[in-house]
Formats: structure tokens, sequence, C-alpha cells
């Protein structure tokens, strides 16, 4: 007699209010205690159907059953009540509670009078993370927490509600590989005690090494399901992406040149007032890809933005190509050779409403090409300027008439990368180039990035992507605390070392 799997979704339709139609009928079951790698482009349609399966999002059409009876959701109350939970990517904590009252909130009752007992709810916890091996400071405010503890409490607070289970939206993406393997050790304990999880990923590598079989969707739509002992990352990738896609790029040996870019005793500070970057010193030459690792809020974001002349420097300087440039304008660093991919292309690298011509100009419409009589914009040329932009970097676009919220995720990366490139710079500072986006336009930007390095150009490359780093760079730093724990070569170092220079540990060999 066949297993009845424990997580069954039937004929799965989603179509927002907008018309958007993000699950076309998908199809998706889960066997009792496995790990089920659910993958999928940017868009393809992943995290709203477990969305549906955690009891956040209604679907359109489609039937749920748990252990072979059928369910209907209309909150997350529900779904949790049948054993199931989803830990998002961005954490749902409260800063200022302290690890155990983040566990247990939700969970005092409905009535005037009802609370929970918190010493039993703290012997419960500590019993249970002493059967994991999962440790987490239960009496410390979580805004004193680095994230990789923050993500044991969101996946605590699943386990203390006692879910069947676990749904991991992009669990790693904040890790460092050391806090990766100890999740991973986690993840296999919950399997061999009977827990299901549902891991949701881009990371090929992960999937492989996690998971008993994987799921692929593809633009709302099942392509399949596939044991993993059965899978390679390139099956995966052509599951993915519809075609062949080259995981790793070619990087030729390179003699670099002088140096284009000089840091020199850089502070800046945060937001909150506080020194994010603390006497940073390095440099960026010709034909090389300088690449900066680590975990995400260790100061890279405003190393970035005062290279970029966005945030001010508190003291030391910024010298481009022998000049220094430390109160340059973005406006000012354009015109000397500065292009700059940020790291958040919705809110920094396009303006959504405005045509795809128009955001192909940006930062270039007042050269002297695309400048008419009293100032007006030479439209033609300005279309034509796009039209080669968009053949020469494959970007799928209705027409350069077409407003750039058109384009998937990974095609707006590509116009940002395109128009960028365009203003032949000496410097090309790319911050989480990648990020969110499929892996044929990673592809896609990461041979482009090693095009540029080819030729000549300084590539100041940041990226939470560990992989990405390793593969790319020359030459890599890794940062923490808004300072560099060392400057190495990735083939000189090993994985762990990465990862102990992430966590601020410096390996003395």
């Amino acid at each position: 007699m066949e297993e009845v799997p424990i997580i069954k979704m039937k004929g799965i339709v989603k179509i927002y209010s907008d018309g958007t139609k993000a699950l076309k009928g998908v199809d998706f079951s889960v066997k009792k205690g496995e790990i089920h790698g659910l993958l999928g482009e940017n868009g393809a349609g992943k995290t709203t159907l477990m969305k549906i399966l955690s009891g956040m999002l209604h679907p359109t059409e489609g039937k749920i059953y748990v252990n072979g009876s059928e369910v209907t959701f209309k909150s997350p109350a529900d779904a949790l009540a049948k054993g199931i939970g989803m830990v998002h990517q961005h954490f749902t904590l409260v800063d200022v509670f302290d690890a155990l009252h983040n566990i247990i909130l939700g969970m005092e009752g409905h009535g005037a009078f009802s609370k929970i007992d918190v010493e039993r709810a703290k012997e419960k916890l500590q019993k249970l993370m002493d059967e994991l091996n999962f440790q987490v400071p239960l009496e410390v405010p979580v805004e004193n927490l680095p994230v990789g503890v923050q993500q044991r409490i969101e996946i605590l607070k699943m386990l203390y509600r006692d879910v069947d289970v676990l749904i991991l939206d992009e669990p790693t993406a904040v890790l460092t590989p050391i806090e990766v393997k100890e999740l991973f050790d986690v993840l296999r304990t919950l399997k061999n005690q009977g827990k299901t999880i549902i891991f949701i990923s881009h990371k090929l590598r992960e999937v492989m090494e996690i998971t008993d079989r994987v799921t692929v969707l593809r633009k709302g739509e099942l392509i399949g399901t596939v044991n993993t002992s059965e899978a390679t990352p390139q099956l995966l990738a052509r599951m993915m992406v519809g075609r062949d896609v080259v995981l790793r790029v070619e990087k030729p040996p390179k003699v670099p040149g002088e140096p284009i870019l000089k840091v020199e005793d850089l502070w800046v500070k945060g937001d909150r007032g506080e020194d994010a970057v603390k006497g940073l010193s390095f440099e960026v030459r010709a034909g090389e890809i300088f690449g900066i690792a680590g975990v995400e809020g260790n100061g890279q974001t405003e190393l970035i933005e005062a290279i970029t002349g966005l945030r001010k420097v508190e003291k030391g300087k910024i010298i481009l190509n022998g000049k220094v440039i430390t109160t340059k304008s973005p406006k000012d660093l354009y015109n000397l050779g500065v292009a700059h991919i940020p790291e958040d292309r919705i809110n920094m690298g396009l303006i959504l409403e405005m045509s795809v011509a128009e955001n192909t100009i940006l930062g270039l419409h007042w050269r002297e090409k695309f400048v008419g009589p009293l100032n007006s914009i030479r439209w033609k040329n300005v279309k034509e300027h796009a039209k080669r932009l968009v053949e020469n970097f494959e970007i799928v676009a209705p027409g350069v008439d077409s407003p750039a919220k058109s384009l998937s995720g990974g095609n707006q990366q590509k116009l940002i990368v395109a128009r960028e490139v365009s203003k032949e710079p000496l410097l090309i500072v790319a911050s989480q180039p990648t990020r969110g986006v499929d892996v044929a336009s990673t592809e896609y930007i990461r041979n482009y990035l090693i095009k540029l390095r080819n030729e000549d150009k300084a590539v100041l490359l940041v990226s939470a992507d560990l992989d990405e780093v390793l593969q790319l760079s020359d030459r890599m730093a890794i940062m923490y605390e808004g300072q560099f724990v060392g400057i190495v070569k990735p083939e000189e170092v090993t994985e762990e070392q990465i990862g102990l220079m992430m966590g601020g540990i410096k390996d003395e060999n």
C-alpha cells in the first residue's frame, strides 16, 4: 500500500487582484520525515505556494490535504493547529523582547486571566535546545543577538509549537558557512526525529547537500520532482531555467595593473551615529576584482555609500586614479569614471514607473548626446541608446517604452548593469549584483563582471553570497564589525577559515 504523503497540494492556482497569475495549477506533495527542497527562479512561485500551505495566503483554486484529510486554512493559526509552521526569510521578532518572550509570544491564551507559565516554558525550551544541540541565550534582547542566533529563535518558535512540518524560506541567506553547517546538523536531527522540512532555496549546492527530494517550479508551473541522489546541479539548473546553464565562470589568469581606487584610513558613521566603518585601508587595481565578503550589517553598505558619494566620510581619504574624491557628489563621481550597481535595485537602481529607455539614461541624462535645445531631451538618441543596450545585454522587455516594472527581477538587474557599464567607467562598484535574480541572469552578470576585469576595469564587489565572492574575486577581504579581519586570495583559504573570519575570528595560520 502506497504511503499517504503528510502534505499534498492539488491544482493550486493563485491569481492576485492585479491579474498576476503566480501559480498555475501546481501539484506538490511531501513525505513524512524527509527534507524536501523547493527550487525555482525569482518569481517562480515558491514562496507563494508555501504561504498558501502555511495559511498566510488563500488559493484561488485547488485543495490541500494533511495526512490524507482535506483542510482549509483561514490563517497561520489554522496551519499551526495542523502542525505546519513557516520561518520567513525576513524575521518577525520583537527586537526589545528577549528570546524567551519572542518564542512564547502569541501563546498566552485568549481569556482575561489566561497567561503562560514562563518558568515552565523556559524548562521546555531548554529541554528542546539540549535535544537538538541548538542553544540560544533566552534572556538576552533579540536586538543584541547576531542574525544567525535570531534565525535559531525563529526555528525554536515553531518547534516550541510542536510543528510536524517546518517550512524554511531561504534559511541560509544571512549565515556564515559555520552557521550553515550547524543549521544543517539541526535539520538532520529533526528529520531523524520524524519531522518534515521544506527547504526553499536558490543555492543549488546546499539543496544537493541537505535534501532528499527536490521539486522545481518555473513561472508558476510545476516542472517536476526528482530524488536528490539522482540529480546534478546542472539538471536542477536546467529545470529551473529551461536551458543549460554554465554554473561556473571562466576566469583566466591576469596580472593586475596600477591601483584605480585607494581607500586610506576610512571612517564612516551609520544611521544611528555609530562607527560603521572603522579605519579601512585597501586598494583595487586595474584588471582586478576585489571582493568583500561578510554577514550583512557589518559596515558593507556604509562603505559602498561612502565610496559612491551617498554618505559622508568622517575621516580618511578615497582616491580615484590619483585624484582625491572623498567629498565628491555622485554626479561628479560618474563623470570621473565611477559606476555603481546598488544593492537595492527597486529603491536605488531603477524608477519602476519610468520606461526602460528613461532608466537607461539615469545618471547620463545631462550628457551632450541626450540634451537638446533649452535642456530638452533628444528622445530619438535615448531610444537608440536603449535599444542597443537591450540587444547587447540580452534584456527581455516588451519594448524600450515599457515601464521598468514590467521586467522580471533578473532583467531589471541586467538593465542596471547595462546602464552603469555604458558610462564607460574606470571603477565598477557592484553591491549584491545578483541578489534575488534567477540562475540565468546570475550566470550572465557574473560573466560580465569577469569580462570587465579582463578589459582592465577595476571591480569592487560586495556580496553576501560567499560562493559568488570566491568565484569572482582575485583578492577578497572579510569584513566584520566595520573592519577587515583579513585580505586573502580565494584559492589560498578554506571555507572553514573564511567562516571563522566572517564570525570575527582570525586564523593565525
